[in-house]
């Protein structure tokens, strides 16, 4: 039975929705404080080690409340449940979407095509542990019988976006292993990698689901010709590990068939790095972390598929981007992480919500009436506050903001950590409360300025506020608590993706590029120039004659 397909505004909680958008769209959140004592505990959720403070949005409880009643209107709860239950949500390649069954515990039952597939779950799962840890140990050896000191993951996209964010993420939890990743098929990119490891002491991942993707073919075919270089045919073997389900190609290129971690089409390739693809990161940071990592997602997916709607985490931030997306007219959101670790966070988010909800079609195959997807960027404060707050602050546009942050540091600096998090407060209240022109004046009257002078730089010192932000308040950054951080996001897209009426799991757009790019390197690499436009053939031309 396939997802509804209703639209969104054409829904009485929407038309609900655009009236009370019109009574409250010049409301100042700091005077819904001043109205509610109670706001900030009223608008929070406490659950596990997360803390999380929704009291800081354009919201009042009547706006939650017809949010939620949207919600019930478009069949979230059904949709959900045919989420994790195995329906083919993905109605476009006719798949599950199951990413949350690679974190399920063992005997649970997922059924696909009336077949269990946890239990082959659970087979690659050990056969990560059992060769992450031949490795880790320095029990498997490389063709010179050195133990390995290098892992090279090659991939692109979610195969290498969410294991290169995980492993920085998670270094702190890091064992002897130096890993790196190739994705660019930019020659600079894997050669500049080669010039840091050795060939007697190096493993390489390759991860493609049909090992024909151009950038990671390119790259392993480059590497391994590097590696051939110093080694022979049969010590392939030893060095080269895949992530696919392409046997024949893989077999072709040299690797042993026991080297081989499967993938499954029900299976995401931006939602994969909690099976095999994320090899590299259980080899990083040791398979008892990638463990957690796991069981942390899994702790998220039931609090998602059972917690009430109204203290449901991803329900209720998925619920806040339909509010500012559809009637303020916010066009992005800034992720800001207050840790170093989480550098990669935002863009590996980009993929996951861009290529997502990026859709302009609905479940119907009709064109969409209203805006869908939003524009996710960001980097981690303070670095943040020195570059793009400004806009934040003081620019034109209405951005909603994810301040991420830890109660506690890993290395335990307290006098670094006190500091980074009163930035960290400091920031959401003052892009809550802004700056008033009374406040402004006395500030410059403080200074003793001439009156002249004062009138001319108070507008610049005015800030309005009502800068909307939720704030996610963390114990620490652990292996488990980022399993539930970024299976927050994921569930947070899937609301999105219900509520917008579209299919979040197929990436139809990314496929033209691909395909003219085969023709155009036909061009590039002969005497014929295929019919372009004529900038793309004046491109091509000043290209091949440089």
């Amino acid at each position: 039975m396939p997802l509804s397909t209703a639209n969104p505004n054409k829904t009485n909680a929407w038309k609900e929705l655009q009236a009370h958008f019109e009574e409250i769209k010049n409301i100042h959140i700091k005077d819904l404080f001043a109205e509610n004592p109670q706001r900030a505990d009223n608008l929070s959720v406490k659950w596990d080690d997360f803390y999380i403070d929704f009291s800081k949005n354009r919201i009042t409880e009547e706006t939650l409340n017809i949010l939620l009643r949207l919600a019930k209107e478009l069949d979230l709860a059904d949709a959900i449940e045919r989420y994790f239950s195995g329906d083919l949500i993905n109605q476009t390649e006719e798949r599950a979407v199951l990413h949350t069954a690679l974190r399920s515990k063992e005997g649970d039952e997922v059924f696909v095509n009336g077949k269990n597939i946890i239990p082959e779950v659970f087979e690659v799962k050990n056969k990560i542990e059992q060769f992450t840890n031949t490795v880790v140990s320095g029990e498997k050896k490389g063709y010179t019988g050195k133990q390995f000191t290098d892992i090279v993951n090659i991939g692109i996209g979610g195969s290498d976006l969410g294991p290169a964010m995980v492993t920085e993420a998670l270094s702190f939890y890091k064992n002897h292993l130096n890993t790196h990743f190739v994705s660019n098929v930019d020659g600079d990119h894997v050669q500049e990698i080669l010039k840091k490891v050795n060939p007697e002491t190096t493993l390489f991942v390759i991860v493609s689901k049909t090992f024909t993707t151009q950038e990671t073919l390119s790259n392993a075919t480059t590497i391994k010709k590097w590696f051939l270089e110093r080694a022979s045919e049969k010590d392939i073997a030893k060095h080269f590990v895949a992530v696919s389900t392409n046997l024949e190609k893989i077999a072709a290129f040299g690797i042993s068939s026991e080297n081989v971690f499967p993938m499954w089409d029900w299976v995401g390739g931006r939602f994969s790095l909690w099976s095999a693809v994320g090899l590299s990161i259980s080899l990083a940071i040791g398979f008892e972390n990638f463990n957690d990592f796991l069981k942390g997602a899994h702790k998220m997916d039931v609090h998602f598929k059972t917690s009430d709607f109204k203290e449901n985490i991803p329900v209720l931030a998925g619920l806040l981007t339909i509010w500012y997306n559809n009637f303020f007219n916010a066009e992005s959101e800034a992720i800001i992480p207050y840790t170093q670790y989480l550098n990669r966070f935002a863009a590996y988010l980009q993929q996951g919500i861009m290529e997502s909800n990026g859709k302009s079609i609905d479940r119907n195959g009709e064109r969409v009436e209203y805006e869908t997807g939003t524009i996710i960027w960001g980097e981690p404060g303070t670095n943040s506050q020195h570059a793009f707050f400004q806009l934040i602050h003081q620019g034109t546009k209405l951005i909603p903001a994810d301040f991420i942050g830890y109660v506690n540091s890993l290395h335990g600096d307290k006098d670094h950590h006190n500091k980074l998090m009163a930035n960290f407060f400091a920031q959401t209240e003052a892009l809550l409360n802004g700056k008033t022109e009374k406040q402004a004046l006395s500030e410059l009257d403080e200074k003793g300025l001439p009156q002249e002078k004062i009138q001319k730089l108070l507008p610049f010192k005015i800030f309005e506020g009502n800068k909307p932000t939720t704030t996610f308040l963390i114990d620490r950054l652990t292996p488990e608590s980022l399993g539930k951080l970024i299976a927050f996001y994921e569930h947070k897209i899937f609301v999105q993706g219900i509520i917008w009426n579209i299919f979040s799991y197929d990436q139809w757009g990314v496929e033209l590029g691909k395909q003219l790019a085969n023709t155009i390197l036909t061009d590039i690499e002969s005497d014929h120039i295929a019919n372009h436009d004529a900038s793309t053939s004046n491109l091509i031309e000043y290209f091949k004659k440089s």
